[in-house]
């Protein structure tokens, strides 16, 4: 059966969205193409119609959680614009984001993973990666002037971090100290 221009767009989106998630929960190579085009609801001879090859869906998805990532973080400043970095600080590094494996931090989620992907993989990274730098640039200014890249650069790597951290032990007050600690020490930083 043939589908419409437009169905064959909705359904390329779809797996691009599905693809974002299942990655996040199990890696890139944690899942196949059957079960991902599965849960996409699509058969699996429809991934060749839409995407060149695996790597090239690890790419666009990739993307996509780097974008949807960026955009929680400007809602969270948005929804707080007398204090949009402690906001950001505060939802990054909460109990809540912690338990979100599926639609929380790619670069958590995929760091290491992403590390041994293809140039284009790391690319739709270090792209993700610079935003966050320049929103947390931008945040930090409002604070304080002074080195705002390599404040940025340390918080970043410090949030990160301790997500990566406080998903790993299985204590939750432990996980949870990691977080805490990690968002006072952000705050010290910004403001110094």
């Amino acid at each position: 059966m043939r589908v419409s221009r437009v169905q064959a767009e909705e359904n390329r989106q779809t797996v691009i969205n599905v693809a974002s998630r299942l990655f996040r929960e199990h890696g890139f190579d944690g899942i196949g193409l059957k079960d991902l085009m599965e849960a996409a609801g699509l058969t699996q001879g429809a991934f060749y119609k839409q995407f060149a090859s695996k790597e090239d869906l690890a790419v666009q998805a990739s993307t996509r959680a780097l974008e949807s990532a960026s955009c929680r973080w400007t809602a969270a400043a948005t929804a707080h614009p007398e204090a949009s970095l402690d906001a950001v600080i505060g939802f990054y590094l909460s109990a809540g984001h912690r338990a979100e494996r599926p639609d929380g931090c790619p670069i958590v989620a995929l760091g290491s993973d992403a590390a041994r992907q293809s140039v284009e993989v790391k690319a739709s990274f270090e792209a993700g990666i610079k935003t966050h730098l320049e929103a947390l640039e931008r945040l930090i200014s409002k604070t304080q002037g002074e080195e705002l890249k390599s404040k940025a650069m340390a918080i970043l790597s410090m949030m990160v971090g301790a997500l990566t951290i406080s998903r790993i032990v299985n204590d939750p007050d432990l996980a949870q100290s990691f977080l805490d600690t990690a968002a006072a020490q952000a705050r010290k930083i910004a403001a110094a």
